[in-house]
């Protein structure tokens, strides 16, 4: 930590309190954020925050990025999709775009004009990148896009969606690329918000292309083909955003708890009082001490540029296991209250358990680990 990045905190800390706390479940009835959350993120300098000032950032690394998951974690705020917009839209195209891609869209995601999204899940292809279906065709200065994709982060309110599809299906990995849609393009729907078990202020919706024609300078990078290394390439970054959310939300439910059970009694005393509050809570605070420092080191190697994809694959199965494990068990601290929604505690249980699959399941995280053995 730094001066600027404490107070950034303290940025972050009051801007979920005013403009995020007192409406979470306004946002979960209406299943999104307001759009204007992101006009004011955008005023205050929260968006983009790891992009240089010349296409319109705030000049960090992502370690700011880290401090906005944090806070953002511990106010127990699962419906803005600030870490998609800022740590994985915004990168693909400071990575890989032209330059005149840079400038034409990273200075509207950074004010909270655009709001980005990316859209690889489809209904028959997950966490198997390799499957999507989503195809796009070249016609002459154009590309065209039919297909559908599902479960996609911040797709009911979304401007801008960086698009995983098929230019070459016959090529597998080799015939996959990443297309830059603007939602205002004729033959582009967006379907349901999802129904999800948490999650619920999230727009989290399904998306469809019908004969969605854009430019040919719409590819990323301007290379056909490209598109299954950049995924490849940004999907470390990817899964230390989960991470950094994860220990941070585990850190948020144990603190919780502790200040539950020293308040509520018991049999005439408080609930720490006896022994197995008193265990179960130091085994949730040791797990909770390991899975920190291990993800701050994930950080430290990825701003020095060391963060390999094992490594991260590592940091997002543990910290998501770890976090699903300890919110479950500060649930049954909290007795018949830890199931009720009004309670934090409640919410966080249910926001937890889908940790464990978006970013590529755990399983997948295992495989890749163990490639590398």
């Amino acid at each position: 930590m730094t001066d600027d990045l404490d107070q950034l905190r303290d940025l972050a800390r009051t801007f979920f309190a005013r403009e995020v706390v007192p409406h979470q479940e306004r946002f979960a009835e209406q299943k999104h954020v307001d759009r204007e959350l992101w006009n004011r993120a955008g005023d205050v300098g929260l968006l983009c925050l790891s992009v240089p000032e010349e296409y319109g950032g705030g000049g960090g690394t992502f370690a700011h990025e880290a401090v906005l998951l944090e806070e953002q974690a511990r106010a127990g705020d699962s419906s803005w999709g600030g870490s998609v917009h800022n740590g994985i839209v915004a990168h693909y195209l400071l990575a890989y775009g032209t330059e005149e891609q840079k400038r034409t869209w990273l200075p509207k995601l950074a004010s909270g004009e655009l709001v980005g999204a990316v859209a690889m899940s489809e209904p028959g292809a997950g966490s198997d990148l390799q499957g999507v279906r989503t195809r796009a065709v070249r016609d002459g200065d154009d590309y065209v896009i039919d297909g559908s994709k599902t479960f996609i982060t911040n797709g009911g309110l979304a401007d801008l969606v960086v698009v995983v599809v098929k230019t070459d299906p016959e090529q597998g990995a080799a015939g996959i690329s990443l297309l830059v849609v603007e939602t205002t393009t004729p033959g582009f729907r967006r379907g349901r918000v999802l129904d999800k078990v948490g999650m619920k202020g999230q727009d989290t919706a399904e998306l469809f292309f019908d004969g969605v024609r854009v430019p040919v300078a719409n590819l990323l990078g301007g290379v056909e083909g490209q598109g299954f290394v950049q995924l490849v390439q940004q999907l470390p970054q990817e899964r230390l955003i989960i991470a950094v959310a994860a220990i941070a939300g585990l850190e948020a439910a144990v603190d919780m708890t502790l200040a539950y059970v020293k308040e509520r009694t018991a049999f005439g005393r408080p609930v720490f009082a006896f022994q197995n509050t008193r265990f179960t809570l130091a085994e949730c605070a040791t797990e909770a001490a390991v899975t920190r420092a291990f993800v701050d080191d994930c950080v430290q190697r990825h701003l020095r540029g060391e963060l390999d994809v094992p490594t991260a694959a590592m940091a997002k199965w543990w910290s998501t296991e770890r976090l699903c494990r300890v919110v479950d068990e500060c649930v049954q601290l909290f007795g018949g209250y830890g199931y009720m929604n009004e309670y934090p505690i409640a919410r966080a249980w249910a926001d937890a358990r889908v940790q464990k699959i978006y970013g590529g399941t755990n399983e997948i995280m295992k495989e890749i680990i163990s490639r590398a053995l």
